[in-house]
């Protein structure tokens, strides 16, 4: 594997199920990654020691995700350049909505993407987008996956057509 490029950070190993499909996401595209377990809140040292480094040790983008008061992803933004990405981790009783608002509503001056509540994999992708502006070949890979998307969707609509059809030759679906 080539030098890491990726970090990703959680605040807890109970947010490694979710987190596991960032790492699906960069696996398919070949991306290097290492992911490490820093409390923003319980750890704010070893926190600040690798958000300070990530440059230095190679690091091109940083995934953090958070669930709670979800101050990882902003306090990491708040102590390096790279590009950070937040996941919102659901947890009970707000069920990732408290998560989503502090992530997303970093104050000016300190940006950090957003995806979606438990969206480790559209993190993933939006990770590789952002290498691929400096890899032409990621991205080649890349527009390859959203044809394949595009297809999908495609098999799905025709499968459906076809469905439809079958339906109204049998009186089904009919309801006038």
């Amino acid at each position: 594997m080539s030098e890491v490029q990726v970090g990703i950070v959680m605040g807890s190993d109970s947010d490694l199920p979710i987190m596991r499909k960032c790492t699906e996401a960069l696996d398919e595209f070949g991306i290097s990654w290492e992911m490490v377990i820093s409390s923003a809140h319980r750890h704010p040292e070893k926190t600040a020691r690798y958000a300070r480094g990530a440059e230095d040790a190679g690091l091109k983008v940083i995934i953090a995700a958070a669930g709670g008061a979800a101050h990882l992803p902003g306090v990491i933004a708040s102590m390096t350049l790279l590009p950070v990405i937040g996941v919102p981790i659901a947890i009970e009783p707000l069920r990732g909505v408290d998560s989503l608002y502090s992530i997303v509503q970093m104050p000016q001056g300190i940006p950090v993407a957003t995806v979606t509540i438990n969206g480790a994999f559209n993190a993933g992708l939006l990770a590789a987008q952002i290498l691929a502006l400096g890899d032409n070949n990621l991205r080649q890979r890349l527009n390859s996956y959203r044809q394949l998307l595009a297809a999908k969707v495609e098999e799905k609509d025709c499968a459906l057509r076809e469905n439809e059809a079958q339906c109204k030759r049998f009186g089904e679906g009919d309801q006038n």
